[in-house]
């Protein structure tokens, strides 16, 4: 009879257990991590000139590279659902993230003289106000740079191409030529123009990854686009790439 009991209490016990783990699990659901996103929000001095730790890259997906070659697409329709900033925090890291000591990054640069700045215009993100950030490689992180709705102006600079308007955020790359023409003359800016076909591949691939939509766009007015993002003199912005969910 004692043995049976014993049988009875460690079954009830399983069975309590299971149901623990159930309800904590539930944490993991999208509505906590929507919840989540809200406490990453309000963490955020969000004035101009602050800076935001972004979540730490996946650097081991699931999704092997052959298959997100056979899935990378140009994608120019997106839905209303907004991105997350982990997933802004993947598409960040595969353009321009360090991926060793020496401050190498996930794109190829020539001489390691990293000519290229990546701006980031958000218009919905979970946790994340619109505005202007630039993404710092060093630390992973974002600078808040103003709140603005630059969608608008992106789109009418951008030969009214709706992509802009929908996607979730607009990555812009921009690039300091100096950087690179200093060390290899007239040649670098060919260099530079090679560095942001490698980027915005990585962009495409990780979009695929995360079964988001992208494509990169080139045809805009360089004026009307320099002068929505008022990056500064010493930038030049050379692609754009919008990104939503599909």
């Amino acid at each position: 009879m004692k043995k049976i009991t014993t049988i009875a209490i460690i079954f009830v016990l399983l069975i309590i257990a299971a149901i623990a783990f159930t309800v904590g699990s539930r944490s993991l659901t999208p509505e906590a991590k929507s919840n989540e996103s809200e406490n990453y929000s309000e963490s955020m001095n969000i004035q101009p000139g602050a800076t935001i730790d972004l979540p730490e890259p996946v650097t081991d997906g699931q999704m092997s590279l052959e298959k997100t070659l056979t899935l990378r697409r140009s994608i120019r329709s997106y839905t209303e659902e907004p991105l997350t900033v982990s997933e802004v925090s993947q598409l960040l890291w595969s353009a321009q993230g360090i991926t060793n000591e020496r401050g190498y990054r996930t794109a190829p640069s020539a001489g390691a003289t990293f000519p290229l700045e990546m701006f980031l215009v958000v218009s919905n993100v979970e946790g994340m106000e619109k505005g202007l950030y630039h993404y710092h490689p060093e630390g992973h992180r974002l600078e808040f740079i103003r709140e603005a709705d630059l969608a608008e102006p992106l789109y009418q600079a951008s030969l009214s191409q709706s992509m802009i308007l929908e996607g979730g955020v607009v990555l812009v790359f921009g690039a300091i030529f100096e950087r690179t023409t200093e060390r290899y003359g007239e040649r670098g800016i060919r260099y530079v123009h090679n560095e942001i076909g490698h980027a915005s591949q990585n962009v495409h691939l990780q979009a695929a990854a995360l079964d988001l939509g992208t494509v990169v766009i080139g045809a805009y007015n360089d004026d009307e686009v320099e002068e929505a993002l008022r990056l500064g003199d010493q930038y030049r912005v050379l692609y754009l790439m919008p990104v939503g969910n599909q």
